[in-house]
């Protein structure tokens, strides 16, 4: 995993994040990643040039939401994502980690342990859902045990 911070977007996190949001606002939500002191960028290298999924994170405390994340459609179901947010859960130690997606990317993160609650129609037709999953910390033996 590699911080992305340069101010130019490189072509390949621009396609990674349209698939995370809008065309429209891709580089709009890559600016905030790059000046917000508590939002990050992250892209995931395996062994390859280019960067073949990315995260987006806004982190508060021990808490963190998922802004976005894919990963490329050639290197789907490969694990990457997964391998992302346990990266994310251990830089920052969090606690707690969310994510607000569609009815498409809900079995991804039920896959990863995370519970699953309907927000309803958010938006006209669309239905929303937080993902969420708590993870506690022992103090005994520095290995978390998921909720």
């Amino acid at each position: 995993m590699i911080g992305i911070s340069s101010k130019i977007i490189q072509p390949s996190i621009r396609e990674l994040l349209s698939y995370a949001t809008s065309i429209e606002k891709v580089d709009q939500a890559y600016i905030m990643y790059i000046e917000s002191h508590n939002q990050s960028l992250f892209g995931y290298k395996n062994g390859k040039e280019d960067i073949s999924g990315c995260i987006g994170v806004e982190i508060k405390a021990n808490n963190c939401e998922i802004r976005h994340i894919a990963v490329s459609p050639e290197e789907r179901g490969k694990g990457i994502g997964g391998k992302m947010i346990e990266f994310i859960i251990d830089k920052y130690s969090l606690t707690n980690i969310t994510a607000e997606t569609d009815k498409d990317a809900v079995e991804f993160y039920r896959n990863l342990g995370f519970k699953i609650t309907s927000l309803g129609e958010k938006y006209p037709g669309i239905e929303r859902f937080l993902c969420e999953r708590i993870i506690e910390i022992t103090h005994l033996s520095n290995q978390r045990i998921d909720d």
